[in-house]
């Protein structure tokens, strides 16, 4: 290697470095975009045959924020309602702390002021509160411009992302051929787990919520968030929830609700799993389910909540890749082949 090509090198390295700096504040809302525009860019081909780049691009973000974002925001805040109320339900009412001051004294042999207790806990978690109140606000900010960046990006991918997708295959130094099975393939991936596995579990965790709004379970949007989650985990699934809402049901003396609820979700959600995941699976890459349970849970240590999507995908694209080598790893040469 010569001077001058060792000087590129460094400055690519360099620059691409500090590209990295840029985007990682961003990382989560970026990938998001990615994800939607990925979802979006068959619509975005067909709509380009009757105008312009610019206003499919456009009239795309618009229904990404009716279709996707604004729901996906309205579930957060049911969820996070939900949450709180959870959590509300351990306010000193529920926990009867006339019983509870009466068992401790019986118990340990002297008086137990729990409420002034308390009330010193509530002192100190306002104080923390109020010493977190910049950073919540900071963070409330981050999200804000984290979602107008989103948006921007995801009308530049749908706008420009063919030109995107020539300019890289340009910079690749593959064969043409080689590059078009390598791409099929990264595409089998991302269909498998976003319409095999991501679109199955949030219809398997829709179906078994219906089950738990039905029979009145408490906070039911919330556990249907967990169950998407967990239908993304093979292996686990939704029974982790609507299981124990059975007991629940029982012991709040509602046997027939338990029973439907157990009937519904042992039969309805059961055939949603053992039927409609294998038809859809079929139509693409079939992907392990140790692919899909290490993609899960490394993606959300490594990208986030992000890494729900990306994680299985950047394995199955490991995979992928390394079966287009396999095929044409003993053809290719030093020079890239017109």
């Amino acid at each position: 290697m010569n001077r001058s090509r060792g000087y590129l090198l460094v400055l690519v390295a360099a620059f691409a470095y500090l590209s990295f700096l840029l985007v990682v504040p961003f990382a989560q809302y970026v990938l998001a975009a990615l994800l939607i525009a990925y979802i979006l860019y068959p619509l975005r081909r067909r709509l380009v045959t009757y105008t312009s780049p610019t206003v499919a691009a456009f009239a795309l973000v618009l229904l990404a924020v009716v279709a996707i974002i604004f729901p996906f925001v309205l579930v957060l805040a049911l969820v996070a309602e939900d949450a709180a109320r959870v959590l509300g339900q351990l306010d000193g009412d529920l926990l009867e702390l006339d019983a509870l001051e009466e068992t401790i004294e019986e118990i340990a042999g002297f008086e137990a002021d729990v409420a002034t207790a308390l009330e010193g806990s509530g002192r100190d978690v306002g104080m923390t509160v109020l010493e977190q109140s910049p950073q919540w606000v900071a963070t409330f900010t981050h999200a804000l411009v984290g979602l107008g960046l989103a948006l921007f990006v995801l009308y530049y991918l749908l706008k420009d992302g063919g030109n995107l997708y020539e300019w890289v295959r340009e910079l690749t130094p593959l064969p043409e051929d080689v590059q078009d099975d390598l791409y099929d393939s990264l595409d089998e991936v991302m269909a498998a787990v976003l319409i095999g596995h991501v679109l199955i579990a949030v219809v398997q965790g829709a179906i078994a919520g219906a089950g738990l709004f039905a029979t009145g379970i408490p906070n039911a949007t919330l556990w249907t968030v967990v169950m998407v989650i967990l239908a993304l985990v093979p292996l686990v699934g939704t029974f982790l929830v609507w299981g124990p809402a059975v007991g629940y049901l029982l012991f709040t003396g509602e046997p027939l609700l338990a029973l439907a609820l157990f009937v519904y979700s042992a039969i309805i959600v059961g055939v949603s799993d053992d039927y409609l995941r294998p038809i859809v699976v079929d139509r693409y890459a079939e992907l392990s389910p140790a692919v899909i349970i290490v993609g899960v849970l490394g993606g959300i240590y490594a990208f986030g909540v992000m890494g729900l999507f990306f994680g299985p995908v950047v394995l199955g694209a490991l995979i992928a890749t390394l079966e287009v080598v396999d095929e044409h790893y003993g053809r290719l040469e030093g020079d890239r082949s017109e």
